[in-house]
């Protein structure tokens, strides 16, 4: 009888990879990212661990929305306080801090409980190229499965 692979915590191997986002959608850099963070491109993907690899994302300043969506689209949030809703457009946000705007898109698609906050805190996104993440020699992501390679798996 076949049993399911559940990978172990000892047995994660985690990699760097950095994307660039210039010149390319918000939204499709973001799933990618989410995909990596989750660590659904590996063959020992596990649903109830963090299984993902940590992420980079550059340019995040040169990530583009589509369409009408600089001036449509609206980041909401809320003081707390009574009449305390508060809200900026996309074009400014992107003016402003394009870094949270990718924040925001990735972690609108993890899981939203302490899994996903673990996830999150493998993600570092910058306005630019600059990055201070140079000593963990982050590989750069071609969106190719076969460029991960099967380390500590299931024996096939």
């Amino acid at each position: 009888m076949r049993t399911t692979y559940m990978a172990k915590t000892h047995e994660i191997n985690r990699r760097w990879y950095i994307i660039d986002a210039a010149g390319r959608s918000l939204g499709r850099v973001a799933t990618e990212v989410a995909r990596l963070l989750r660590g659904k491109h590996k063959p020992e993907f596990t649903p109830h661990l963090d299984t993902g690899d940590h992420v980079v994302v550059i340019n995040a300043g040169q990530a583009v929305l589509t369409g009408r969506k600089l001036e449509q689209k609206f980041y909401y949030r809320h003081s707390g306080y009574p009449g305390g809703l508060k809200k900026v457009d996309y074009a400014t946000l992107m003016d402003k801090k394009p870094e949270h705007a990718m924040y925001l898109a990735v972690s609108g698609m993890l899981p939203h409980n302490k899994l996903g906050r673990a996830m999150l805190k493998k993600l570092r996104v910058y306005k630019d190229s600059q990055h201070s993440n140079q000593a963990q020699n982050p590989q750069p992501w071609g969106g190719k499965v076969s460029d991960v390679q099967m380390e500590g798996g299931p024996a096939s």
